[in-house]
C-alpha cells in the first residue's frame, strides 16, 4: 500500500537567502546524519515487516522464503529512498522521501497469486512497472479524474480489506484446525493493547515507536507463553544476499495483472499528493509537472528491481514527513543515510531472522492497529471531499458498495469467468473504478454546456463554488 497522503498541515516555507544552501540540500556530519538516519528506519520499520509476513502466511510460504523476501523488502526499501532522495538522472524528486512495500498493491499481489499462482503474480509486478512508464506521458492528463472523492473511498476499502487481511491471521482461516483458537486471540489482543500503552504513555520519538515496540513486547509475551519457536534463529549464516525470482520463472498474464494496472493509475495520482505535501513541509518550491514524474519514475523503477526479488509494488511513503516535522531536520541526505541503513540490513540475514521468528498472532493484532488506521485516513480524505453534495455522497456509496462486496462476501463472483472474476474480486480496484467513473458522469460531463449556459445568462452558477476543485 501504497502509503496514503497523510494530512500534514505544513509550516510556512521559510525564506532562503540567495546563494545559500537550502536546507533540503544541507549536508550535516555522517554521525549526525547517520543517527537521523536510523531514527527514520526504526519509525518505519513496521511496514515491511508486516507486509511481508502477511504476505508470508496468506500465501503459506516456507521460512527459508520468508526470511528471503524480508531480507529484499529492507534492500529494496533502501534503494528506493536513495533513489528519492538522490534523484540520480530523471529518477526522484529529490525530497526527503522513504518508500515501502504494502498496502493495496499487496493485496492485489496476493489476490493475483491465489488465483494465478506466485509466478503470474511476480509477473504482474513487472507488467505494472512498464505500465507505469508507457502511461506516464499522459499521467496529468488522467490526475483530475482522481480527486479527493476518489481517493479517499480507494483508502476507505484499502483500509477494510487490510483489517481483514490482518484479522485471518490472528484466527487462520475459518474451518481449518485451531481457528480462532482463545491464546492466538489473548496475544493478539495483548500486541493491540500493548501498543495503546505505549502511545499514551511514551513521548516524542518513542511514541512514534509505539507499534515497534508493540511488535517486540507482544513477541516476548508470546516467548513467555511458549508460542514462540526459535529454533531457525541462531542457524544459517551471518551475510546473505536475497535471490532473484524465488519463485521462478515470471508468467507475464496482462488479464491477471488489469487490476494492478488499475491501481497504479490511483498510486500515481497519490504520488502526486505526496510530492506536494513532502515539498510544502520542508518549505521547498517544485515544479509538479517535472517534480511529480520524478517521483512516479522512481516508485516504478524500485518496483521493477523488487519484481524480481518476489516482492510486490514499492511505493514512496509519507510516514517519515511526521519525523520530519518532530526533528526540524528536512536534509534529503539523511533519509538517504536511512536508504544506506536499510540496504546494509537487508544482507544481515540475522536480523530478518530475528525479524521472522514472530508469531503470526502478534504481527496480525499489530497490522489491524496499523491498517485500521489507513481507514481513518480515508475518512478524513472523504471530509475534503465535501460529503453534503449529493452526488458526491451517492459517488462515495455506491462506490464503497461495490468495492466491499467482495470483501465482506467471499466467493460472490466465483460463477463468473476467471478473467472477469479476478478483475471483480479486487474490491480496490472496482472502488476506485467506479468512484472514478461516476466522479465524471457526476462532475465532468457537460459542464462545459452548463458553464457556457451561466454565463450567458447570468443566472445562478451550475456549480456550487468549489465544485470545480472538488471534481
Amino acid at each position: 500500500m501504497s502509503s496514503p497522503v497523510h494530512p500534514v498541515v505544513p509550516d510556512p516555507p521559510q525564506s532562503v537567502a540567495p546563494g545559500a544552501v537550502h536546507p533540503v540540500d544541507e549536508s550535516r556530519p555522517l554521525g549526525r546524519i547517520l543517527l537521523f538516519g536510523v531514527q527514520h528506519v526504526l519509525v518505519m520499520a513496521a511496514t515491511p515487516i508486516s507486509a511481508i509476513f502477511l504476505m508470508s502466511a496468506t500465501l503459506r510460504l516456507n521460512p527459508g522464503v520468508t526470511v528471503d523476501l524480508l531480507s529484499a523488502a529492507l534492500l529494496l526499501s533502501g534503494v528506493g529512498s536513495l533513489i528519492q532522495s538522490l534523484g540520480p538522472w530523471k529518477f526522484g524528486p529529490r525530497l526527503p522521501f522513504v518508500m515501502l512495500p504494502g498496502g493495496a498493491p499487496l493485496i492485489l499481489f496476493m489476490s493475483i497469486a491465489q488465483q494465478h499462482g506466485l509466478r503470474t503474480a511476480t509477473g504482474a509486478v513487472l507488467l505494472t512497472a512498464a505500465f507505469t512508464f508507457v502511461v506516464l506521458p499522459l499521467f496529468t492528463r488522467l490526475l483530475r479524474f482522481f480527486p479527493p472523492l476518489v481517493i479517499g473511498t480507494m483508502i476507505v476499502i484499502v483500509g477494510v480489506n487490510l483489517v481483514k487481511v490482518g484479522g485471518l491471521l490472528v484466527t487462520g482461516q475459518p474451518g481449518t484446525p485451531g481457528f480462532a483458537e482463545p491464546a492466538r486471540l489473548g496475544l493478539a489482543f495483548a500486541t493491540i493493547g500493548l501498543i495503546v500503552l505505549f502511545t499514551r504513555l511514551l513521548r516524542g520519538v518513542l511514541r512514534q515507536l509505539a507499534v515497534l515496540l508493540g511488535l517486540v513486547a507482544g513477541t516476548a509475551l508470546a516467548c513467555v507463553t511458549g508460542q514462540v519457536h526459535a529454533g531457525a534463529l541462531f542457524s544459517g549464516q551471518l551475510v546473505g544476499v536475497p535471490h532473484p525470482l524465488p519463485f521462478g520463472t515470471p508468467v507475464f498474464d496482462l488479464v491477471a495483472a488489469l487490476p494492478l494496472m488499475l491501481y497504479s493509475l490511483a498510486s500515481m495520482a497519490e504520488a502526486t499528493g505526496q510530492t506536494v505535501i513532502n515539498a510544502e513541509a520542508v518549505g521547498r518550491e517544485i515544479d509538479i509537472r517535472s517534480d511529480v514524474p520524478r517521483t512516479v519514475r522512481g516508485d516504478a523503477l524500485t518496483s521493477l528491481f523488487g519484481g524480481f526479488f518476489g516482492l510486490p509494488l514499492m511505493v514512496t511513503s509519507g510516514e517519515n514527513i511526521g519525523i520530519v516535522r518532530v526533528t526540524g531536520v528536512r536534509s534529503r541526505y539523511v533519509t538517504a543515510a536511512a536508504g544506506v541503513v536499510l540496504v546494509v540490513l537487508g544482507f544481515l540475514t540475522p536480523v530478518a531472522r530475528a525479524i521472522s521468528v514472530m508469531p503470526p498472532a502478534v504481527v496480525g493484532g499489530a497490522a489491524m492497529a496499523v491498517f485500521a488506521v489507513i481507514t481513518v485516513l480515508g475518512v478524513q480524505m472523504l471530509g475534503r471531499a465535501r460529503l453534503e453534495d449529493h452526488t458526491a455522497a451517492l459517488t462515495c456509496a455506491v462506490a464503497l458498495a461495490l468495492g466491499l462486496l467482495p470483501i465482506l462476501v467471499p466467493g460472490v463472483y466465483a460463477g463468473f469467468p476467471s478473467g472477469v472474476r479476478i478483475l471483480l474480486e479486487s474490491g480496490v480496484a472496482v472502488g476506485a473504478l467506479t468512484a472514478a467513473v461516476l466522479n465524471v458522469v457526476f462532475h465532468h460531463l457537460g459542464r462545459r454546456t452548463a458553464t457556457a449556459t451561466a454565463t450567458v445568462s447570468a443566472a445562478v452558477p451550475a456549480e456550487a463554488p468549489g465544485t470545480a476543485a472538488r471534481a
